[in-house]
Order: structure tokens, then sequence, then C-alpha cells
């Protein structure tokens, strides 16, 4: 574990300088890396609460600790929104061993979305290659009632990321048509590591069980395959079930001259249960926590009102942010911009501009007080994946943090995300940030402009988002009017 005040010393005397000025987002930054609970916060949730899948017991405690936590920072306006999800999933029994031509325990954990087996399943294990259609076409009858074995190469990137992602719609459907009885499929990190791999991206129920195989194990199977007939027994139980309730943790400090119009900085609450939701996303529950608790502490009052949400159902779909949207649809005219952080705690290098080059001037004029963090190299690609997204095809402004992929990746939906692997120097700069670029963009007299309908479909196109949303299944709801909601 890092140190969370190594590094910081100079800049935090550089920014206490000029903060004697009253300089309301020097003094916010100055107090942000400084001495705060911010990482007693984040131990409370992943020590405390845990691993907190949307729908679990964790995650309505960790609901109920968020509200708590907002009131104890001293906000008067806190609630907790409902909403629903279309259909539950939560992790249960997840047992694999080989049968033949040797017996050893297979480490496995469910894949998210994906349905149970019919008590133990015991067959014949395939070799599917990468899962292509013509993997599976090279196997022929062979597949038919088998477990169907597919491999990854090791995740190193975000490319890697949405390349697995993105794989899941025609692996399944090759699957369904070799008719297997159940996928394994190779884990995409080292060491021995398991995650959740969600295997449909808007929590539909894909009907063929599935699960993740410990990397090592995956190969051993692998290795025997090649020279004899290798068989699995599985038993995977989910919970199943059908539309749920959960909220979304909504934490207004009313602004002093146009309290109507509102800031929104945001992360998810929720998380996957094998580690504790340090790096996706506690820590950024964290943040938010503790840039609402600063400007009380301060009592900095900008002109606008800034909201702090923490959502739930992001894993699921983004269902939260989705439902919120739609909640607050006849207010979207007066969402000045939306700030999310849903990458961990690797250091903060600029923002996702996400096809609005109008927002780079007004986001580097409002960094440029605390300058010295050097958060300034923005990327006009624009995201799905979290929870700006129902924002952005609606319009409104929104900005989403670029963090350096390490430590977040290696950990993402892991065993291994954990409190300790957090970058606490780095995510305490990223505070000062946030903290400086929300009051700015909460205090500037100009508004940013929210875009027409005709012009987010001109985005959309020009940044190739829509290529994406088009194999997530999103891409008809937008031409449907189902997202992308305006007057």
């Amino acid at each position: 574990m890092r140190n969370a005040k190594h590094g910081l010393l100079f800049a935090a005397l550089t920014i206490a300088a000029v903060a004697a000025a009253d300089d309301a987002p020097r003094r916010l930054a100055a107090r942000a890396i400084g001495d705060t609970p911010i990482f007693d916060d984040l131990r409370e949730l992943c020590d405390g609460v845990g691993g907190r899948p949307t729908g679990s017991p964790a995650a309505f405690r960790s609901i109920e600790w968020a509200a708590r936590k907002f009131k104890a920072a001293g906000i008067e306006r806190v609630s907790l929104e409902p909403f629903k999800i279309p259909n539950l999933w939560l992790p249960g029994t997840a047992e694999a061993s080989a049968t033949a031509p040797e017996q050893f325990t297979v480490r496995v954990a469910a894949a998210p979305f994906t349905s149970s087996t019919e008590g133990t399943l015991e067959a014949r294990v395939v070799d599917a290659g990468e899962g292509s259609e013509a993997d599976f076409a090279k196997l022929g009858a062979t597949a038919k009632g088998a477990i169907a074995l597919v491999h990854n190469k090791e995740m190193k990137t975000f490319d890697d990321l949405f390349a697995e992602y993105l794989r899941n719609d025609s692996l399944v459907a090759a699957a369904k048509k070799a008719g297997v009885a159940a996928l394994l499929l190779e884990s995409t990190r080292p060491r021995g590591l398991l995650y959740r791999h969600p295997m449909s991206f808007d929590g539909s129920l894909v009907p063929i069980p599935t699960a993740i195989v410990n990397r090592e194990h995956a190969e051993r199977l692998r290795r025997l395959a090649e020279k004899g007939e290798v068989r699995v027994r599985l038993n995977l139980q989910n919970k199943l079930g059908g539309e749920y309730e959960s909220h979304n943790v909504v934490a207004d400090i009313p602004g002093r001259e146009q309290p109507g119009e509102i800031v929104l900085i945001g992360a998810h609450l929720d998380s996957w249960d094998l580690g504790t939701g340090a790096e996706d996303n506690g820590v950024n529950v964290a943040l938010v926590l503790d840039v609402a608790r600063g400007f009380k502490q301060l009592g900095i009052v900008p002109r606008r009102t800034i909201r702090f949400v923490l959502f739930t159902g992001e894993e699921q779909g983004m269902w939260g942010s989705r439902r919120y949207v739609e909640r607050h649809r006849a207010e979207l005219d007066r969402h000045a911009a939306v700030v999310v952080f849903d990458t961990g705690s690797g250091r903060l290098t600029g923002f996702y501009l996400n096809g609005r080059e109008d927002l780079r001037a007004p986001v580097n004029q409002a960094l440029a007080v605390v300058g010295g963090f050097n958060a300034i190299d923005h990327t006009i690609e624009a995201i799905d994946g979290t929870d700006n997204f129902d924002f952005l095809v609606s319009g409104v402004p929104n900005l989403v943090g670029v963090q350096d992929p390490i430590p977040y990746l290696p950990d993402y939906h892991v065993e291994s995300d954990t409190f300790d692997r957090v970058n606490q120097r780095e995510e305490k700069a990223t505070a000062a940030i946030a903290s400086a670029l929300v009051w700015a963009l909460a205090e500037n007299p100009e508004r940013l402009k929210r875009q027409t309908r005709s012009e987010v479909e001109k985005l959309l196109v020009d940044t190739k988002l829509d290529e994406q949303m088009k194999a997530f299944g999103q891409w008809e709801d937008f031409k449907s009017g189902k997202r992308g909601l305006f007057q």
C-alpha cells in the first residue's frame, strides 16, 4: 500500500501558499490532498461491506452506508431514489473437478447473467479454440452435449478488455448452434486469478451455463485433451429472478444563485463480489464522498447546485444512471455538466471529452487554477460502458476521468480488487482535481451547451461510438428513442 502523503507535501505547500487569498478551488484542492477521511471511508466500504453486486444484501448495506456518510458530512438533502432492474442475477455455488483421465479440482467462477446447471453436470470436454463459429464448426457433432473450453489471451490493455466483451454475442451464438452443454472460459488473468465476466451487456440471461476457469487449470485441461478424452464435473447454481428494486444515493448542495441548475459528480457504488470492489469502484465512491465533505467543511457554496450521485446497477448494464436519466428527464436541460469517475486510482491524466471538443477549453481553464497536476491530456474519444453513457446520448455535457490503467486493469472484477491495491497518493491528487473542476463548472457564469438529438447522432457516428453501441445492442434503443431522452 502506497503512502497517501508521500510525494504530496510540496504540492500541498504550494497550494496552501496561494489558498490564503480565499480562493475556493485552491482551498478545496489543498484540503483534498491533506489529511482527510477518504481512505477511512474506502476501508469501511471494502472491508466492512465487501463485494456488493446490485440486489445482494451487501449492496443494500452499502446504499444505507453511503446515505449515512453524506448526512454525516453535513448535507441535508440526501435521498434514495428507487428504480427497477429487469433481471436479478447473483452468484451461488460454483464447483468443478476433472474426473478423467486425472482427478483434480478445477477452480471456477460463474459468469454473470448465465444460467445454472441442472444439478451437477458431468460431460466430456472439447477444445473450442477461441470460440469462433469456425472453431465450433471444426468440432462438428462432438460438441453436442459437451463442455466447451474456450481460450483467451492474457488481458493487458483496455482494447483486450473490450474485445472480450465484444466477442460475447458471437461466442454464445456459435455455442448454441453447436449444442454445447456448458462453457468454460479461460481466465485472462494469470497466477490463478478468477473474475466475473458478464456475458450480456444489459443483464439479460444467457441460457448456457458458463464459468471462468483458472488459467493454469484451463491449460492443463487443454494439454490433457490433446492426448485423449477429458471429463469434467460442473455445478453452477446461480440465484436468478425477475424484476427487482435498487436505489441511487443522491445528495445535493444547493447553489446560492441558480439552485435549479445542476452539476453532477458521480461514481458507481455496486461492484462484483470476488474481491471487495476497491478499484472498481469503491475508491471513487470514497472520492465523491470526500469532495462533498470538502465543500461542506470549507463552507463553499457555488452558483449552481452540486449533485453527488452514487449509482447502483452499473455492473448489470448501467441501470442506475439510465433510470436516473429517465426519472429526471424533465430536468436534463438544467444539468449543466456530468463528471464520472470509474477507472480506479491510477494517475489522472485528463478527461474523456466524449466527442465534445467544445469542452476542452472550459475544462483546461478550470484546472489551470490548480496547476501542477498536469491533468490536461484530454481525449476526444467517446466511451460506452460506464455511467456517463445515458447522459451522453441525451446531449448533456459529460466527462469521464482518464486514468492510468495500472492498478485498475489487472484487478478489474478480480479476486485481487481489494483495499491494499489502491494508489492512495494518486487518488488524493484526483480528489483535488475533481474538487476544483466541479467548483468551476458550478460557479462559472457561462454554462456548457446541451446538444440536440441530431447533434448527438452525428457525434456518435463521427466518434464511431455507434459501432460499439450496435455490438452492445444499444443502437436500436437509441434510434427508437428509448435511450437518448429529449423533450
